[in-house]
Order: structure tokens, then C-alpha cells, then sequence
């Protein structure tokens, strides 16, 4: 057995059986060395919520608001998992906001003036998605235009065709019950606890499978340790949120509001499927590959066309799935939906979650973290001031440096040869 062998086993074995302790020093290793993952989201999340939580306790730490901060960001954690497929591949997409809102008017138009059934509005609403992806991609990826002239052609040639599909100064209304209650019910507390459970007993069975399974290979892995301390620390927070959620949060003694809402369900379902598709596909590994070096990805006999297409498709398909949270939020869709901030906001989400703007580094958590941190902002700085300008320059401020995080992470990277 070769000297680099007996070496790579020994410190195989050495983190299988590592303690909780070691891990935290391999961790302040590699982030010294510039992997930080999800540490700034994770610890700007946990100062924002602190700061609010002093300032202004009583309003912003309460049942009804933790519940408003989710179905708030819902929509642009949605258009943001999108962005994470095109900004993986370093390209960006400026369209997804008012593909949001096309595919929402489409839906809007299809149900309540056309009268088509559910199942078939739906279809058309995140076909409208999947057309404009494709177009996008095959402009981008065949003709070879730059991403950004492609989508801000769009995003001016969506605004004009939803003004024709609705009509200048129009809005159309959103009843359909099935569609109001994504964004406007919720789970009851029994189905809210259920969930938890098969959350956590879900991410315990498949990080386990994997760490054993690494271990049979001979790989470096986290100890059992590790895994047990990591699950029980989802557990604590998944469930404290479960309990929040389950309080009674109404503010009128007639009606009673509990339990977990609808969007949520629909958010980890998203979470769960394309962070499989990422991570344990070679279609991932392809956007990845894509992303850090498209000519050796290519050379490796990597389709780069087709993948940049994929990920365009993704992208928009995820904004029409944005656009049926506008309508259900909303109850209706009107010519500025998916417009204003909403773009800003979902790119804000990816690259302050962790994605890289450089490309081939993000997780599709990396929208949920960034989403709830603008969240936070929007919901909580209107408790404090008035002045709705400093909301922006907040939010401007914190992407500004999560992009500076990125540049500087991704330089410290390269400089310990970590990139």
C-alpha cells in the first residue's frame, strides 16, 4: 500500500470516529480557508432577528408576524431557487420576476374568464414558465447572446405582453379556493406535528444512509457524533417553529388561525426535489461542472448547450410557480405583478444565501436563508422607521456585502487552493 494511501485511510478513519469537537476545528479550517457555505446568511438571519427582537419584541416576535415573514418571502424564495440553476452557471436572469407575473396572468385568465378546470390552467400557467425558459436558454446557450442583453429584452417583453393578456390598468381576480388556500390556510396543529416528524425523521434516514455509506467506501465523512448532534439541532428549531406556528395567532376572537400554512408544504417539497436533482443527479453535477469551467466540462463530453438550456427552463418554470403565489396571495393578478422589487429581491435571496455570483458554488437552501433574511428586513425595519427609503438602502446595503463576502471568500479560496 502506497504512503498517499495509507494517509488518505487514516484520516478517513480519523474523521468517521472524529468528536463533535474536531469537527468544529475542521470547520474553522476550511472556513478560514474560504468555504464559508451558509455562514454569513445563517448568522446575519440570527443578528437581524436579535436586533428587531429587542427594538420592538412585542410586534415583531409574535405568533402573527413569525407566520406573516413566511408567506411574505414565499414568492421570492421560489423565483430565487430558480436564479440558483442560472446563477450556478455564472449567468443571471433578469426576467423571472415578470415571468412570475406572465404565468400568473395566464392562470388568472385561463380559471376565472376562460373557465377552465384546474389541472389544465395549471398546465398552461407553468408551460408559459417553460416557454420562456426555453426561449431564453436556446438564445442564450445556441446563439450564444450574453444572458444578461437576453433577459432584460425580456424582462421589457414580458411587461408588454402581460399588459396584452390582462389589459393596461387591469386586474384580474383569483378565487378559485384551491389556489387561495396555498398562500391563505394552513395545516391543523395534528397535521402541522406530523409534518415535523416526517421532516426530521426523512432528514435523519437519508443523511445516515449517506454517512454510512461513505464509510463503507472508505471516504472521509462526519462521525455518527456529528450526525446525531446536527439532527438534533434541526429538531430543536424545526420544532420551536412548529410550535410558534401552532399557537393561536388570530386577531379577531371569532375566527381561529393555526397551524402550519400551506406554502410551507409546498417550499420543502421544492427544497427536497431539486436539492436531490443538484446534488444526487449527474444532470447536478453537470450544472456544477458547467458552472466552475464550461471548456472542461466540455471537453469532458459534457452537453454545455444543453445544460444552460435545462437550467434557463428550471429558472422560469419555478418563476410560474412564483406566479401561482402571487395570484394566491394577491387573489388576483394585476400588470404590476412580479414587477417593482420582486427581481431584486429573489437575486438578493440567492446571493445573500450563499449562492456565488462567479458561478459553480450554491445550494438550493441558499434561498430559503436569504429569503427569510430580506424577509426580515421588509417586515421589520417598518417597525422602526417610516422612511420606507431606508429599506432599500438596508437590503441594497446587506447584498452589497454579501457580494463582497462572495468576491472575498472566493479569493481567500483560490489563495489556500480550496477554489
Amino acid at each position: 500500500m502506497s504512503t498517499s494511501t495509507t494517509t488518505d485511510a487514516a484520516a478517513a478513519e480519523a474523521a468517521n470516529s472524529g468528536s463533535i469537537g474536531d469537527a468544529i476545528r475542521d470547520y474553522t479550517i476550511r472556513v478560514r480557508g474560504g468555504e464559508l457555505g451558509a455562514l454569513p446568511s445563517v448568522l446575519a438571519l440570527f443578528t437581524l432577528i436579535i436586533i428587531f427582537t429587542v427594538m420592538k419584541g412585542s410586534i415583531f416576535f409574535s405568533t402573527f408576524n413569525f407566520a406573516n415573514l413566511i408567506t411574505q418571502s414565499a414568492a421570492v424564495i421560489v423565483i430565487a431557487m430558480g436564479l440558483i440553476f442560472v446563477l450556478l452557471l455564472g449567468e443571471i436572469d433578469l426576467s423571472a420576476g415578470y415571468a412570475a407575473g406572465t404565468a400568473g396572468a395566464v392562470l388568472a385568465v385561463t380559471l376565472t374568464l376562460k373557465g377552465w378546470p384546474l389541472p389544465l390552467a395549471l398546465v398552461a400557467c407553468l408551460g408559459t414558465g417553460l416557454i420562456i425558459g426555453l426561449f431564453i436558454g436556446v438564445v442564450v446557450a445556441r446563439i450564444g447572446i450574453p444572458s444578461f442583453v437576453v433577459t432584460l429584452a425580456m424582462f421589457l417583453a414580458l411587461q408588454g405582453l402581460m399588459l396584452l393578456i390582462i389589459g393596461e390598468g387591469g386586474t384580474i381576480g383569483v378565487t378559485n379556493p384551491t389556489i387561495v388556500a396555498i398562500m391563505n390556510s394552513n395545516l391543523t396543529p395534528t397535521a402541522g406535528w406530523i409534518l415535523f416528524l416526517i421532516v426530521i425523521l426523512g432528514y435523519a434516514g437519508s443523511t445516515y444512509a449517506t454517512l454510512r455509506r461513505r464509510q463503507k467506501a472508505g471516504l472521509i465523512t462526519q462521525s455518527v457524533s456529528v450526525w446525531a448532534a446536527k439532527t438534533a439541532a434541526l429538531a430543536i428549531l424545526l420544532g420551536a417553529a412548529t410550535y410558534l406556528l401552532n399557537q393561536e395567532r388570530s386577531r379577531n376572537p371569532a375566527a381561529s388561525i393555526q397551524g402550519i400554512p400551506y406554502v410551507v408544504v409546498l417550499i420543502l417539497i421544492l427544497l427536497v426535489g431539486l436539492t436531490f436533482v443538484l446534488q444526487r443527479t449527474a444532470f447536478g453535477r453537470h450544472v456544477y461542472a458547467v458552472g466552475g469551467n464550461a471548456e472542461a466540462a466540455r471537453r469532458a463530453g459534457i452537453s454545455v448547450p444543453g445544460v444552460r438550456i435545462a437550467c434557463f427552463i428550471f429558472c422560469s418554470t419555478l418563476a410560474a410557480v412564483a406566479g401561482i403565489l402571487f395570484a394566491s396571495k394577491d387573489n388576483s393578478i394585476s400588470p404590476s405583478t412580479g414587477g417593482s422589487t420582486t427581481l431584486l429581491f429573489a437575486v438578493g435571496a440567492a446571493v445573500i444565501g450563499g449562492t456565488s455570483l462567479f458561478g459553480g458554488r450554491g445550494k438550493i437552501r441558499d434561498a430559503i436563508l436569504g429569503g427569510l433574511v430580506v424577509a426580515v428586513i421588509g417586515n421589520g425595519l417598518p417597525l422602526i422607521t417610516d422612511k420606507s427609503g431606508i429599506q432599500y438602502i438596508v437590503t441594497g446595503l446587506v447584498l452589497l456585502i454579501a457580494a463582497s463576502v462572495d468576491a472575498l471568500s472566493r479569493r481567500r479560496a483560490q489563495a489556500t487552493g480550496r477554489a
